[in-house]
This record gives structure tokens, sequence and C-alpha cells, in this order.
């Protein structure tokens, strides 16, 4: 194998020339036929004991030419990348430069390789970082969502009213016989949930433990095509009415829901989680929006292979998670008409700035020569050892020592990037009437809050919880 030439062209793509000799071509003859000939017929040899040369004598010189070169093509290419130092991105487009002979024969790889880049400046940039605040009423909020998973259901003998559970049993029936998927026993049913039908949960409020009941439905018109419009008959038996037991807020509730002995505590541990969640938040967002100026800053030739494999990979770890959701993805694709190609292209503008992000951060790492030891790498292992409580050999099994390095190396770079920079206040938000307003030059009276609070209540969720 030889490089007649190697040239660089736009889109970081790289045309190699190469000739594959008589002595090389002919190996290659030779294992195409070890390969072919038990396929090959020749009068007077039992199957695959005919010579090479008979059988080039009967059927031409060029019967193993074909074979010959799938053969010779990717050891021939994959020599002529090593000897050019090329550090390629994706598969070569090929095409043959005049006639194969048994002399050997020419082609041209036009392969895609990774790009030069120039970078642009990614120390001291500027980007807007949120305040971190949390009120008395962020606080409360989180607390209901506590008292919500520790409220209890508790029969109740009474007629069933909204935000009851009702345990019916129920049978739909459209012209007075019953249709498929209509019926169902001892369901639990939140009335004002609105999980079924339209009308549904209304008709059942009233009911008590022992009543039964004709309900009249009529399912949309945008229902599945058997029931829509169609007006239908359910009969339905109510076992029992459960009522919700909210638990008090207080020191008792602290106590069986945390390890605090008050509900103070139990707020202020609150009220530091949620900053902490929140302060992470700003960080990534603050972090993000640096590192989205630093790949727009660097100047590289892209090739298209690399945007088309991000895409891939974002569209690769889509069918991940469907599938992590028990859907198969290609019931997914049925369900929302939706086409694997027009997913690909949505891909692309995202998977564009993946791409000059890594160049980037590839770049800096270099610029900096930032290094990670193997002390570093044994420490990550252990932290994360420590993090998930994993034995270290398992976490070793499972990652390569490669991957944490590459990893550290890029935490190491975006640091040197956060580092320098400056966080800005964000900018208020102007809504479109606010616009409109202020170029009527006429100023209007704010519009009144629907929400119903004693002036108590909204000076403590302006004020930040104590």
């Amino acid at each position: 194998m030889s490089v007649k030439s190697c040239e660089k062209i736009e889109k970081s793509q790289v045309v190699l020339t190469i000739e594959v000799g008589a002595a090389e071509f002919d190996a290659a003859i030779e294992k195409a036929y070890q390969k072919m000939r038990k396929k090959i017929n020749v009068q007077g040899f039992r199957p695959g004991k005919a010579p090479r040369k008979m059988i080039e004598k009967m059927y031409g010189a060029e019967v193993f030419f074909e074979e010959a070169i799938n053969n010779a093509f990717p050891e021939a290419y994959e020599s002529a990348v090593k000897e050019q130092e090329l550090r390629v991105v994706g598969y070569p487009e090929v095409e043959m430069v005049g006639e194969c002979t048994k002399d050997g024969f020419t082609f041209k790889a036009t392969v895609p390789v990774y790009p030069e880049v120039t970078l642009g400046q990614y120390k001291g940039l500027s980007a807007p970082k949120e305040d971190v605040k949390v009120t008395a009423a962020d606080v409360d909020e989180r607390l209901k969502q506590l008292s919500d998973r520790n409220t209890r259901l508790v029969s109740v003998d009474r007629e069933a009213k909204e935000g009851d559970t009702a345990v019916i049993d129920f049978e739909g029936f459209l012209d007075g016989k019953a249709f498929e998927g209509g019926k169902g026993e001892n369901h639990s049913l939140e009335l004002g949930s609105h999980s079924f039908v339209p009308g549904f949960e209304e008709q059942v409020i009233g009911m008590k433990a022992g009543d039964e009941k004709d309900i009249d439905i009529t399912f949309p018109e945008d229902y599945h095509a058997d029931l829509a419009g169609k007006a239908v008959v359910f009969k339905v038996k109510v076992h029992e009415v459960k009522e919700k037991e909210v638990p008090a807020l207080d020191d008792e509730f602290a106590k069986d829901v945390s390890e605090f002995d008050t509900l103070k505590d139990l707020k202020g541990d609150l009220k530091k989680k949620i900053t902490e969640e929140r302060q992470k938040a700003a960080d990534r967002a603050f972090e993000d929006a640096l590192m989205e100026q630093v790949g727009a800053n660097i100047t590289a030739d892209i090739p298209d292979a690399m945007i088309e494999n991000q895409a891939r990979q974002f569209l690769d770890n889509f069918k991940m998670q469907i599938a992590q959701q028990g859907i198969p993805y290609d019931q997914y694709m049925k369900m929302t008409g939706m086409e694997e190609s027009k997913l690909l292209e949505d891909a692309k503008e995202p998977a564009t700035r993946q791409v000059r992000l890594d160049l980037a951060l590839a770049a800096i790492i270099e610029a900096e020569k930032i290094e990670v030891t193997d002390e570093d790498v044994e420490a990550e292992m252990k932290k994360m050892a420590e993090q998930y409580n994993m034995e270290l050999e398992t976490v070793k099994k499972y990652l390569q020592a490669e991957q944490v390095k590459d990893q550290l190396m890029t935490q190491k770079a975006i640091a040197i990037v956060v580092d320098s920079a400056t966080a800005v206040k964000p900018e208020k938000k102007t809504t479109k009437k606010k616009a409109d307003d202020a170029a009527d030059g006429e100023e209007k009276p704010a519009k009144k809050t629907t929400r119903k609070t004693t002036k108590k209540a909204e000076q403590e969720g302006e004020k930040e919880a104590e």
C-alpha cells in the first residue's frame, strides 16, 4: 500500500488517494479464492478442489477481483490513516480510480477528520445568575407535599362528596349490551380527579356505601371510534366511601415524617434543602450559559459527520428513556405519528451546540495543559463508591479509568471558565402588555389577583422564611 496523495478539503475532510500494489492484491485474490472456490464448479474436480489458475482460466482473471478488492480495502485504508496520522470522525466515501488489474488498483477515500479548533474568549465572560430566595410560602408548599404523602384514607358512613374516594363496581352498556373495556370491580375512584369519562364522577357524588345507580353518559366526540359520541349507561354500585385524613402540621407530625422533634426544626431543614436545590440549579444554569458562549466563540470547520453522530446519540438516548418508561419505541412512533428522520433533523441544532462545546472543552484542556494523575482518578472512584454505597472494585468494574480521567479534565476546564466569569443580574422580562402600555404612554392599573389571602399571609409570602 502507498499513499499517492493526501488533500484537505472543506468541512474538515481529507481525500486520500491510495494504491494497492501487485503483491498485496495477489494476497487478497488468494484469500478470495479460498473463500469462493467451494461455490465454483469445475468439471473433473470435486467441489472446492479446483486450482485457482484453472478457475481463472475458465472464468477470467477478474473472477476474484471484486471480493479481493473488498478484502484489500480495509487494511489499505487503515494503514493510510495511520501513516498520515489522521483523527478520523466518520466513515469514508470510496471511489475507484482507473481500472483494476492483476497489478493492483487505486482508490480515493474521502474521510471526515477532527477539525482544527481556534479558541475564542473563554475567560472573563459574564452571564445572568438568579439570586436564590426561599419564602415562607415555598416551605409551606414543601410541607404540604409531605402532608399529602402522609395523608391516609379512612372509611366514612355518609354520602360521597368531591375529594372523597369511592370504591365501586361498574359496567357500561351500549344499546343494552355490555361493551369491551367498560367493566371494573372494587375500583378506587377519587371524585374530582377527572380520571373517568366526563360526567361520571359528578353522578357518583351523593351516593353512599351500598347504593346502586344507573349513570347516563354520552362519550365525547373525540373518544375512540367505537364509542365516540355514543350514549351509554353505567350500572354502578358503591362498596365504600373514604375521606382523606390529613395530619395536623405540628411537632408530632415532624416526629413522624423526619428525624426532627419540632415543626420549627423541620421547617428550618426544609428551607435549607430548598435553598441548596435552588442554588445548584442557579449554578448549573450560570455554567450552562457560560459554556454556550464558549462553544459559540470557537472557530472550527466542523464536518457534518460529527453533527450527525451526535444527533444519532441523542436519538439513542431518547429511545432508552422511552424504553425505561415501558413504551416500545415503535409503538411510541405510531402513537405520535412521528418519523425518525424528523427526530434526527430536530436534533441537529442541539447536536451542533454540543459538538461545538465538546471541541471547545478539548481545546481548553490543551491550551491550559490540564492534567489528571492516577491518584486523582483513584480518589474520584473512592468518592463515587462512598456516594453510591458501593464497593470500590465494583465501581472500577463498571467505569474505566480513562473515562474518569476525561471527566475530571472536563470539570477542571469548566472550572477555569466559571471561576473567571462574572455573574450579572438577569434582565426583568417585560410582558407584551406592559410594552404596549409603555408605547401608549399611559400607565394602566395592575390586574387584581384572584387568589384570596389575608394581608398577613401576603406579607409572609413576600418576605424570606424565618
